[in-house]
């Protein structure tokens, strides 16, 4: 028996809104399928399971209450293994769990009532809301806490998205000591490599500069796994997976970094399909659950902005991120000669609790090589 909860969708999330459920009691899921639909202040996300078995029961019903992180929102037994019984009013009282749902909990211990005294409504027996409100029928608070939370204008929801990202930065400031690198890097052989590529192929298939910038960040880590992974319990959790973040500005404002999954195996075509799909779902509110949390490194890109030089700010629990400004032509000396070439300064974040200035500086230096040396990618 396993129980499925309310998933934490980053390092700022502490609650959620159960929107919709995609799946009913008894219904067979496998790891990976989408079985519920969750709300946050960054938007609207598909949760996958990540266990094989049958619904066992749905302890939580879609509404617009918000559930705390780690709320079990119901249960999963394995296949063949016996469904669980409906609670029964004899099992509650003292000394018995009651099945209730997290708003009935709440609601309950702010009025001082024992669940177990309730008859539930609910499925299967459950302790609702509504119980717990004709429970304490002519408590001051009853209305306030009946009445349905309002859906978000587009400017609330900004507001929430901009509180989100100010918790998660101000947290990543709070505790992880960064250092920053930086490097410039010729894009001469990297261009003219795309722009042969690109000849090749039809215009809804070229390659965008951001691919290489991506699978080039994926080489690198090849040569210096210590910036691939999480830092949790005090301690350096490298991933073997490169699933990396990439930051996508939203057209009404704000920022989310959702994971390109496997970047290390894809080629650039592959990269490009998914990119262009992850900033479509993206800005269309269709990211699935693991796409937030499962980012191993994060890449940003300003240079479209014109910005020259990015200095980012990690994302825990994440060790580093990678920061790439705009291609511009510069002075270039090589083999006693100066001339121009076409030049991007890549920066590099990184968390000084898992790492230090000479793991950094071996990764710009592989993720240089890279970028010189396009046709390897």
């Amino acid at each position: 028996m396993g129980d499925f909860t309310m998933p934490s969708l980053g390092a700022d999330m502490k609650e959620g809104i159960l929107v919709a459920w995609r799946v009913k009691a008894g219904d067979r899921v496998k790891h990976g399928d989408i079985i519920a639909e969750v709300e946050t202040d960054k938007g609207l996300f598909e949760v996958e399971i990540f266990e094989t078995g049958v619904v066992d029961q749905i302890l939580a019903q879609p509404g617009r209450e918000k559930i705390p992180v780690g709320t079990v929102l119901a249960t999963i037994r394995a296949e063949g293994a016996k469904a669980k019984a409906p609670a029964a009013a004899a099992e509650k009282g003292a000394g018995k769990k009651v099945k209730a749902s997290p708003a009935a909990r709440k609601r309950a211990a702010d009025l001082g009532i024992d669940l177990g005294t309730l008859q539930g409504s609910g499925p299967q027996g459950a302790v609702s809301l509504a119980d717990v409100e004709r429970a304490g029928g002519g408590k001051k608070e009853k209305k306030a806490a009946a009445e349905p939370e309002a859906e978000k204008t587009p400017a609330e929801f900004q507001a929430g998205m901009r509180r989100a990202i100010a918790a998660a930065m101000s947290r990543s400031n709070r505790e992880i000591p960064h250092y920053y690198l930086e490097t410039d890097i010729d894009m001469s052989r990297a261009l003219a490599w795309l722009k042969e590529e690109n000849g090749k192929r039809p215009i809804r298939e070229r390659l965008l500069p951001a691919v290489l910038l991506v699978k080039a960040v994926a080489k690198a880590l090849e040569k210096v796994p210590e910036l691939n992974g999480h830092w949790v319990d005090d301690r350096l959790r490298l991933k073997k997976e490169m699933h990396i973040g990439f930051a996508v500005a939203l057209r009404g404002g704000g920022l989310i970094t959702p994971a390109l999954h496997h970047a290390e195996r894809k080629s650039p075509d592959q990269l490009m399909a998914a990119l262009g799909d992850l900033i479509a779902r993206t800005r269309s509110g269709k990211l699935r659950a693991s796409e937030m949390t499962d980012a191993t490194i994060t890449v940003t890109s300003l240079g479209d902005l014109g910005v020259r030089t990015v200095y980012g700010v990690i994302y825990p629990p994440q060790v580093a991120l990678v920061g790439f400004g705009r291609i511009t032509d510069r002075p270039w000396a090589e083999k006693g000669m100066l001339g121009t070439r076409p030049v991007l300064t890549a920066t590099l974040a990184a968390d000084h609790r898992a790492t230090d200035g000479h793991h950094g500086a071996r990764f710009l230096e592989a993720l240089t090589r890279a970028l010189e040396e396009p046709e390897t990618l």
